[in-house]
């Protein structure tokens, strides 16, 4: 067993930036980062395009950035936590740049800020389109520079300790962690706990999001009882490089459109028009439904997007990273159309906290991609995540030093500690249930989707769900099988959460030859009111 003062589950930008506050603020204290794999193994490494931050009030304004967020959210964003996050952001910008993040500068020595899909005005930082895995690597860098944090690499999650008292409450004690390597558990008692864990993009077939990425956090609060919300509205990015056969799918950033690329179909033609005034800088949930109409139309395998008419130097300068997986591939964007489709990219929903980042059980906190914080509503607006995460992280930070010190440490034994830990028997029938598990949310609880398949779906998810629990109660416990049934208790959320959702917002969206379809009647006996 290890005690430590505050447990932070996850190494994104979420889960490292509030380490460090808590680090510098309570030296005194000892921090453990319990990180899934390696601590740059994250979704955060996989953001191209930037962070959105209003810094030019002669051009911009907090209140062009909040209406930008809320038009983009179907404003079903909570107004007041959009406006502080939006008025925060500036701080928080300060703090990644004495954190060491070195971001582009124009020649004037000023922030090169960028415009990308939904927003109004030039307001992206940017490390070219290698934004993440340059915050990461700073973030990894300052936390070898405070000694009362330590770092756990493969140390899985598998559940949270919870302690429930007499009148119903139930309070977080730490969390029960996989050694991965050693094929050992660890039981971590705390004080606080920090749900970091970032997104699930793996319950979908096609995902930018990296394997690691199963929905764990979100899992765990769940089955601890903790409240979710807004789990339908899965955002899917419509600029992934169509690449069969590859995994994760490799993201083509948003900012290409806001540096002036354009959406064409296979004969040429741009069809972003026809679907919204503002084009190829639409948001995110018109474009992507619209990529999908086209192909369906044309039965397409990808639609393009074309960068041709831009400078080529200048291209490659400002996207390095995309211009060579292009030419690794035999496509030269100087040249020729890129050929993209939409692919999961982003969990609008999660676990539902308050402004200061925490859950509805106590001494646990969320921030980042597994957090549902009110900011996104029905619909992620491009760059308003990774400034989330920050503004969340400090708030907690805020939070978690007010009381650290009244927390006791208190040790309970969870059930799964005593369940012996060996690789799984028979890992193919793992592989071949969650490949399952991916097809069906893709073809029934995707872009489109409809009240029918949608029940159909919830059916066949709660028996693949009855499955892999008879697994868990009699089977060793191992990554693989942990990761399914994390994938499954998700996958069951966000049908749940489309279900009550009768009508289409944002994300979620009934298609309209589909909506009226009447229910069997043996599904409709169980429609919810």
């Amino acid at each position: 067993m290890k005690e430590v003062d505050v447990l932070v589950i996850g190494s994104g930008i979420a889960g490292l930036s509030y380490a460090l506050k808590v680090a510098d603020r309570q030296p005194d204290k000892k921090i453990l980062v319990a990180a899934k794999a390696g601590v740059l193994d994250t979704n955060t490494s996989f953001a191209q395009g930037g962070i959105a931050a209003v810094l030019d009030l002669a051009t911009d304004s907090y209140q062009k950035h909040i209406e930008d967020t809320m038009e983009a959210g179907a404003w079903l964003c909570d107004p007041a936590v959009v406006e502080l996050v939006v008025k925060e952001a500036p701080d928080r910008i300060t703090d990644l740049v004495a954190w060491g993040v070195s971001f582009d500068l124009n020649a004037g020595g000023d922030f090169h800020l960028c415009k990308e899909g939904g927003h109004s005005e030039n307001r992206i930082l940017h490390v070219k389109d290698q934004t993440g895995v340059s915050l990461e690597k700073a973030l990894s860098q300052q936390l070898k520079q405070r000694t009362n944090i330590e770092v756990l690499t493969h140390h899985f999650a598998i559940d949270l300790i919870i302690d429930e008292a007499k009148d119903g409450g139930t309070t977080c004690r730490g969390a029960l962690l996989l050694n991965v390597k050693a094929q050992e558990l660890v039981r971590v008692t705390a004080r606080v706990t920090l749900l970091a864990t970032g997104g699930a993009g793996q319950v979908y077939h096609a995902t930018t999001n990296p394997v690691i990425a199963t929905g764990d956090g979100v899992a765990m609060a769940s089955r601890a009882g903790a409240a979710i919300e807004h789990m339908e509205f899965v955002q899917f990015h419509p600029t992934a490089l169509f690449n069969p056969g590859h995994k994760p799918s490799f993201l083509v950033s948003e900012a290409v459109r806001g540096y002036g690329g354009i959406l064409r179909n296979s004969a040429g033609r741009a069809f972003m028009e026809d679907y919204d005034p503002r084009g190829s800088l639409a948001c995110r949930d018109v474009v992507a439904r619209a990529i999908e109409a086209e192909m369906k139309k044309e039965a397409a395998h990808s639609m393009f997007l074309d960068v041709t008419h831009l400078d080529p130097d200048a291209f490659q300068a400002h996207f390095p990273t995309i211009t060579q997986r292009c030419k690794s591939l035999g496509i030269d964007p100087a040249t020729d159309l890129v050929p993209v489709v939409p692919a999961a990219h982003y969990f609008c929903g999660g676990v539902k906290v308050d402004t200061q980042a925490r859950t509805s059980i106590e001494n646990l906190y969320a921030c980042g991609e597994c957090a549902s914080t009110g900011l996104h509503g029905a619909n992620r607006l491009a760059s308003n995540s990774l400034l989330e995460a920050l503004v969340f992280a400090h708030r907690a930070c805020e939070d978690t030093c007010g009381k650290l010190t009244n927390i006791d440490l208190v040790d309970v034994v969870p059930a799964w500690f005593a369940i012996p830990v060996r690789p799984p028997e028979n890992p193919a029938q793992l592989d071949w249930l969650r490949e399952e598990v991916q097809t069906l949310m893709s073809s029934n609880a995707g872009i489109f989707r409809s009240r029918k398949e949608l029940f159909e779906l919830r059916g066949r998810l709660k028996q693949l769900a009855d499955e892999v629990e008879m697994m868990v109660g009699l089977s060793p416990l191992s990554l693989q099988l942990c990761e399914l049934d994390n994938l499954l208790t998700v996958a069951l959320l966000v049908v749940e959460a489309a279900i009550n959702r009768k009508e289409s917002i944002g994300l979620h969206y009934l298609a309209p030859d589909l909506e009226s379809t009447p229910q069997p009647a043996a599904l409709a006996e169980v429609e919810p009111t």
